[in-house]
């Protein structure tokens, strides 16, 4: 993936969690554990996370911030019934020191953690943005989804300042982030949030 044509990055979070962020900014697993805060986080995943040490660093992954590279991932799939919104964050957090890009889920076991300078190039584009993950080979299916969760770590947490708007699947969730206030214009978005075709069959 080239750099430029990686426009903006992603955040899923429930609505009632954006004004914290909007004040606090997007925090670690670490640093939101601290704070009263509703989580859509899947307790299997994060099992598998809570043990990941990133190399070189000798930090924990829970000790950084996880941007998607596209938010219409398998994570987005499973919550879009749910009261939760995309937030877009700008790639210029990519240059904070410290950030790590992986190519996959960083979850995942052949997931590879690089600096972000060196990163960006080995996330495959076509994988990331694809539409479908589906495939009648398990390996790829598996290959395919892991991929569509590529992600940018950043440490501790991102400054709201790099928020630039969000994203909601439909006019009912649009108004209840209206009633908030924030200072993020809000954009209904219903393919990002699979309610557009194409749409994926299976998570």
């Amino acid at each position: 993936m080239r750099r430029d044509h990686l426009l903006e990055l992603h955040f899923i979070a429930p609505i009632e969690n954006v004004r914290s962020i909007l004040k606090l900014g997007i925090l670690s697993h670490a640093r939101a554990a601290k704070l009263p805060h509703r989580s859509i986080a899947m307790d299997e995943i994060q099992d598998r996370r809570v043990g990941i040490i990133i190399p070189g660093t000798g930090r924990r992954l829970h000790d950084y911030a996880n941007l998607y590279i596209c938010g219409r991932n398998p994570m987005l799939f499973k919550r879009k019934e749910q009261e939760v919104c995309v937030l877009a964050v700008s790639t210029n957090v990519l240059d904070l020191p410290g950030v790590i890009v992986t190519d996959q889920n960083a979850a995942s076991d052949y997931v590879r953690f690089r600096p972000a300078i060196t990163g960006v190039p080995h996330v495959n584009e076509e994988l990331t943005f694809a539409e479908d993950w589906r495939d009648s080979d398990r390996i790829q299916y598996y290959r395919k989804k892991a991929a569509k969760c590529a992600e940018v770590l950043v440490p501790d947490r991102v400054d709201p300042g790099y928020l630039m708007h969000a994203y909601v699947g439909n006019t009912d969730t649009k108004r209840q982030m209206d009633l908030l206030s924030t200072r993020l214009s809000v954009r209904v978005d219903k393919y990002l949030f699979f309610m557009k075709e194409p749409r994926i069959g299976e998570s």
